[in-house]
């Protein structure tokens, strides 16, 4: 029994990594990786057994966005050519998560840039959300419109919206280096506030943004004191065009550490290896479903994602299975 082994059995009863044991789990040396990667599958499988959950994301309103977070090609900061676009209609969002239903992705994520929603805008989403669920009842609607007001939660919870993702992105120390234009406890407060009514917590990180491993440690620990039921882990995908452009800090057996560390302090949560894997994980993306059980399908916000046909095929030769729901239920006659 490795180290790891014998910490992971240790957190399966309760034990909450100490600083010097998560920080060493990031320094790990390379002939370390196999076992770690073992001892955070212990704990991923004792949780969610064999399955991965897919998401699906749609970029309903691109561009246009007011704040100045170095990280993203939608920022008013950004010079990266990106395609712009208003809110889309009904119609769009809906046939979104018939695409989701196809790919056999049980969460459908309705992404909109911008500092929080509009009254407009919140319309559409909610009635989007309450058509979507007459025909999939079973599949998970994912919000992501920024900063909320409670009464903005309490409509959107009404409606039939099942997560809130606000990421936290990075840890509070490193926070005003990559924005100003809100702050941290912004941030917090989002996402404590769609606790309060009722919606489930999302919330994650971007990693490789100049920050050091113990602000990831301290991201890691955000986490589990704010009880996120899904943590999206993004990598780095740095854009031309924005302050963060050109960086290029992270390797795949980094990555791969940074996905055990999550696993390892908050291990009944769902890990999604999101935005970045397929440049940062690289050829070793597989590897990354040992900590993590759940993965985002087919493009992203601005930046491309590989086939589903890989990810499926990724899973079959790895012995995992797709966790998903019936989702499609057919619309009542009229």
């Amino acid at each position: 029994m490795t180290k790891y082994t014998e910490l992971a059995e240790r957190v399966l009863v309760g034990h909450v990594l100490t600083d010097e044991e998560a920080l060493s789990i990031l320094r790990s040396p390379e002939e370390d990786l196999l076992p770690l990667l073992h001892a955070a599958y212990i704990i991923r499988k004792h949780y969610y057994g064999n399955k991965v959950k897919l998401n699906m994301i749609m970029n309903t309103k691109s561009g246009l966005c007011p704040e100045n977070c170095g990280y993203c090609a939608q920022s008013i900061i950004s010079k990266a050519p990106i395609e712009k676009y208003a809110m889309m209609k009904k119609e769009e969002i809906v046939a979104g998560a018939a695409r989701a239903a196809e790919l056999n992705a049980g969460t459908y994520c309705i992404v909109a840039s911008g500092r929080g929603p509009a009254n407009r805008e919140l319309e559409i989403v909610i009635n989007s959300v309450k058509e979507i669920k007459s025909k999939y009842e079973h599949m998970t609607i994912c919000a992501c419109l920024g900063l909320l007001k409670p009464d903005q939660a309490s409509r959107l919870k009404d409606a039939g919206v099942d997560r809130y993702n606000h990421n936290i992105n990075t840890s509070e120390a490193h926070h005003e280096s990559i924005t100003t234009s809100h702050t941290y406890e912004d941030r917090v407060n989002t996402v404590e506030l769609v606790k309060q009514s009722g919606i489930s917590p999302c919330s994650g990180v971007i990693i490789g943004m100049r920050e050091t491993k113990q602000d990831v440690v301290s991201m890691a620990r955000s986490l589990y004191v704010m009880d996120a039921d899904s943590i999206p882990v993004n990598f780095l995908h740095a854009v031309d065009g924005t302050p963060l452009g050109g960086t290029d800090e992270l390797t795949p057996l980094y990555c791969l550490r940074v996905l055990c560390l999550f696993r390892f302090i908050n291990p009944t949560k769902e890990i999604r290896i999101s935005g970045g894997r397929e440049v940062n994980l690289r050829s070793l993306q597989p590897l990354g479903l040992y900590p993590a059980n759940s993965i985002f399908i087919g493009d992203y916000l601005t930046t491309t994602g590989q086939k589903s046909e890989r990810d499926y095929q990724t899973l079959k030769d790895m012995g995992f299975e797709i966790d998903v729901e019936p989702l499609a239920k057919q619309p009542v006659p009229v």
